[in-house]
């Protein structure tokens, strides 16, 4: 049986995350630094005056630290489909990758919130027997959920069969 992606040398084919999870989590960055900004600034220009108004600032480092930040987190995420597992590879300082058994699925679920929908995003959530190894997958497309979704339940029950 030939299932999943295998690159040259046998090395898995690792498949990156569509720049809309990185777009919207952006944008929800920049909403809250930016009420935040204008909150401190008027509340401190009330109360402390004009000159400490501008501490407000602060939160527009914040900003640029996160804008940052949250690119490097994107291009951190991963997921490689192989023979036999799901490789899902996460993290900058702390690299996790987590390895699920295609027989060890109990439920693969497609999840989409309010924002994900308005940005054509939805996750792909993968429960396993052990509360541990659950996996999540953010920010596919919907198509590409699904298609994952049905490809992970149908190596899911082909694999568990032989236990």
């Amino acid at each position: 049986m030939d299932t999943g992606t295998e690159g040259r040398a046998g090395l898995p084919e690792w498949v990156g995350l569509p720049g809309g999870l990185l777009t919207l989590r952006r944008l929800v960055l920049v909403l809250w630094m930016s009420l935040f900004t204008a909150v401190t600034a008027v509340v401190l220009g009330l109360t402390a005056g004009p000159g400490w108004a501008a501490l407000g600032g602060v939160w527009l480092v914040v900003l640029a630290w996160g804008w940052v930040m949250l690119g490097r987190n994107w291009r951190s995420w991963r997921y490689a489909e192989r023979a036999d597992d799901l490789l899902i590879s996460r993290g900058v300082m702390w690299r996790e990758q987590t390895v699920v058994p295609y027989g060890r699925m109990q439920l693969v679920e497609v999840t989409s919130g309010p924002l994900e929908r308005r940005f054509g995003l939805a996750s792909v959530q993968l429960h396993t027997a052990a509360a541990a190894t659950d996996a999540r997958i953010p920010g596919l497309a919907p198509e590409e959920a699904e298609r994952l979704r049905d490809r992970l339940t149908e190596l899911g029950e082909a694999r568990s069969a032989g236990l």
